[in-house]
């Protein structure tokens, strides 16, 4: 592994299959595999630094979409980075795989690896067969650079499969760059990264890196140079950490409650030891999304196939302990009404399963409003930029155009996702048109004294009641 900083980021590239030298102004040009989340924030930001880039996907309407400059999912200031980039011409969307073969020299792999049906495991299906596809139209030297979360090995995998259907062969190299995107954050991320991680098997692989990179490295962005094998691990093994902090203070959280401690003092107190440091040690509802739960449990999947199980075994629980605050946080609902769940009215503050995305896939809001629905309540659900998937997945539940309106005759009020409307919400206003002052704060988003001084009944995991 090399720690360095891009020395020389205004220095040309020399062309592998050519004498003379490329100029500055003359940078590689990209293409993007797959346009979700991560791929169309990569395309569209790659292309505002001054890369001519076009974005590749199977889903015409999608294409459709991005090219008349609407994103198909909420990320705060990506529609405005869209707009610039169509406008400088150096950004469009495609779904001809030849035409991406033609047209790059850097091709960023961004499909999506979701949890296999039946399975703990990654399913890499998409990859596998977008790689495969797209090789067949590779027929000059080029790099292959995969962002996908994948298990420990694939990138190995794709190498011989890209190198056996492509026509330039050998000629075709893989490297692997991952992601650490944060949803919500994801352009200042993209654009000024914390790290880049270069996973390389060649010093070529790694110029062309540095090539598709540079006005990032410019900035004085570190970049871990490493080998294929470690570049993957990077990616799982972070999320891995962030999950199992998470969890810890959430452990801590029933621990408090079974003692009268409060949980939220706990960690303000561990927050001060720089050993631990206060990111993440959030105690509440736990986390959900489409990364670290399926990536931890996939990163698990992996080992015990590697026959390491046992390096990892933790995750399991890290997994169990996050899913139990779901199912805590139904039952500090049920004891605040007294027991008995049918026909109470509830209204769920929150939908997304964190602020500032509407992405519901895991969302612990969406868990705990279902499974009170199933229970017997009548809820009632808001959310900022989410209710659309909402609705979509659970149109068992009923929705609201504000979060005052889905408090209206409540029986109790569960915040479920942190979203900034929600902790500026007055406790005198949402007083006036609620049934009963109760509430549930899922997220320790909330000031106890101040609601409690408003008449409320305020509970939430690990503080006393």
């Amino acid at each position: 592994m090399r720690l360095t900083p891009y020395p020389h980021p205004h220095l040309p590239w020399r062309n592998p299959l050519s004498n003379t030298a490329s100029t500055p102004d003359a940078p590689p040009r990209l293409t993007v595999i797959g346009t979700g989340y991560l791929g169309a924030t990569h395309a569209i930001c790659m292309a505002v630094l001054g890369f001519e880039v076009l974005g590749v996907d199977v889903d015409p309407q999608k294409v459709a979409r991005l090219n008349a400059g609407d994103v198909p999912f909420f990320e705060p200031g990506l529609p405005e980075m869209l707009s610039k980039a169509l406008d400088s011409g150096r950004l469009r969307f495609t779904t001809s795989f030849a035409e991406a073969g033609a047209f790059g020299d850097v091709h960023f792999l961004c499909v999506g690896t979701p949890q296999k049906a039946g399975s703990q495991a990654a399913d890499l299906t998409y990859v596998l067969s977008a790689a495969s596809e797209f090789a067949t139209h590779l027929d000059r030297r080029c790099l292959v650079v995969g962002k996908s979360t994948v298990p420990v090995g694939t990138a190995g995998e794709l190498t011989r499969l890209i190198q056996a259907h492509a026509p330039a062969g050998t000629g075709v190299e893989v490297a692997w760059n991952p992601e650490f995107l944060r949803e919500g954050f994801a352009v200042d991320d993209t654009m000024n990264p914390d790290r880049l991680v270069f996973g390389v098997a060649s010093d070529w692989a790694e110029q062309r890196l540095r090539d598709a990179f540079a006005p990032v490295l410019a900035q004085g962005t570190p970049v871990v140079v490493t080998d294929l094998a470690t570049a993957e691990l990077v990616k799982v093994a972070a999320n891995a950490f962030l999950a199992t902090k998470i969890s810890y203070i959430n452990a801590m959280a029933e621990v408090c409650e079974a003692t009268g401690a409060d949980v939220h003092d706990l960690a303000d107190a561990l927050a001060f030891d720089n050993r631990i440091g206060g990111r993440f040690l959030r105690p509440g509802l736990g986390f959900g999304g489409g990364c670290l739960p399926k990536d931890i449990r996939a990163f698990a999947h992996r080992a015990e196939e590697l026959g390491v199980g046992q390096a990892v075994a933790f995750l399991r629980e890290v997994d169990a302990i996050n899913r139990r605050r779901r199912a805590r946080t139904v039952d500090l609902v049920r004891e605040l009404v007294g027991g008995d769940l049918d026909g109470v009215r509830v209204a769920a503050l929150g939908a997304a399963f964190k602020p500032n995305s509407d992405d519901i896939r895991d969302a612990p809001a969406l868990d705990v409003a279902s499974t009170l629905h199933t229970l017997g309540a009548r809820v009632r659900m808001f959310d900022p930029v989410a209710l659309d998937n909402a609705r979509r997945a659970h149109p068992e539940l009923s929705y609201a155009g504000s979060a005052l309106e889905a408090a209206r005759d409540a029986d109790v009020v569960v915040l479920l996702t942190e979203w900034a409307e929600f902790r500026e919400i007055d406790p005198e206003a949402m007083a006036a048109v609620v049934a009963q002052r109760r509430l549930v704060d899922g997220r320790h988003a909330l000031d106890p004294a101040q609601w409690r001084a408003a008449g409320w009944e305020y509970r939430a995991l690990g503080r006393p009641s």
